[in-house]
């Protein structure tokens, strides 16, 4: 599908999915603003895809995620550069970290995964456009574990970092049902993507044994390692494939809509309660 004269905006797309993503983009036409946290890397892969697609059409915007204030800007210089938003495709992410917080005080996982994208996602909605598609970066991991709406940030509980990752994919998922729910209206559609287990860095908190883990908390039998290219292919198809044309809100894998998420994932009254949960959290910054 031409891609061309329109205009996708990529999180986390300086390595593995989001560079792959950029480049399939590129090549289909489209002018794709590369949106990463380090500026080195940023300028390195703009080169990489002008390079992998001569002629392509390739911006960049700093932005960290786990900084409300760095979103804020960010947002207002993608605006700049990009007035009309056709794929906002929502990949950066960080996995399996030791408790932490951002910037702004958030647990790690939860609020760089999840609020992070959750406040660009708002700060960009006036640049969306009848037909724009959000892609969510969502995981199988999301089955790890559902999201305390009490105590989002872990402040009440143990920290258990498996339990915090899926918590975080699962408000991926729910951010794509609230988003839809509310911009359908417009011609907006919105969903969660599971990529499948890839080589990316990624994993660079995993140790051996916490793949295991994540097997068998995740319910996955086997353990299929993919290629960057491989796993890209789900979120660039749910960007451009007519397929999906009129319908939204839906876990997609393997270029195909998946009907098995956890049903706590996918519950339109809990996704409007977590869209009211994070516009509580995020309101300086979006407002």
């Amino acid at each position: 599908m031409s891609m061309s004269g329109k205009t996708c905006v990529i999180t986390g797309a300086t390595s593995g999915l989001g560079k792959e993503s950029a480049r399939a983009l590129a090549a289909g036409g489209a002018h794709v603003v590369l949106a990463a946290r380090n500026a080195d890397a940023l300028a390195g892969t703009r080169d990489w895809v002008r390079a992998e697609v001569p002629g392509a059409q390739v911006s960049s915007v700093v932005v960290d995620l786990a900084s409300l204030g760095s979103v804020r800007t960010a947002a207002a210089q993608i605006a700049a550069v990009a007035p009309a938003i056709d794929v906002l495709m929502n990949n950066a992410g960080v996995m399996f970290t030791p408790f932490g917080h951002t910037r702004d005080g958030f647990e790690t996982q939860f609020g760089t995964n999840h609020l992070g994208h959750f406040a660009l996602t708002a700060l960009l909605q006036p640049q969306f456009v009848e037909g724009t598609r959000i892609v969510n970066l969502s995981s199988e991991g999301h089955r790890l574990g559902d999201i305390d709406l009490d105590d989002p940030n872990w402040q009440h509980r143990g920290y258990d970092k498996f339990a915090a990752y899926g918590a975080a994919k699962t408000a991926n998922i729910l951010h794509a049902v609230a988003l839809d729910q509310r911009l359908r209206g417009r011609g907006i559609r919105a969903y969660a993507v599971h990529p499948g287990m890839v080589a990316t860095n990624l994993a660079r908190h995993m140790s051996r044994e916490d793949v295991v883990a994540v097997s068998g908390r995740a319910r996955s039998h086997a353990i299929e390692v993919l290629t960057p290219e491989q796993g890209a292919a789900t979120q660039v198809w749910a960007a451009v494939s007519p397929d999906l044309a009129g319908r939204g809100g839906l876990y997609l894998a393997d270029c195909a809509v998946r009907s098995d998420a956890e049903p706590y994932a996918t519950d339109p009254v809990r996704a409007e309660k977590l869209w009211e949960v994070s516009e509580s959290l995020c309101a300086a910054a979006i407002s």
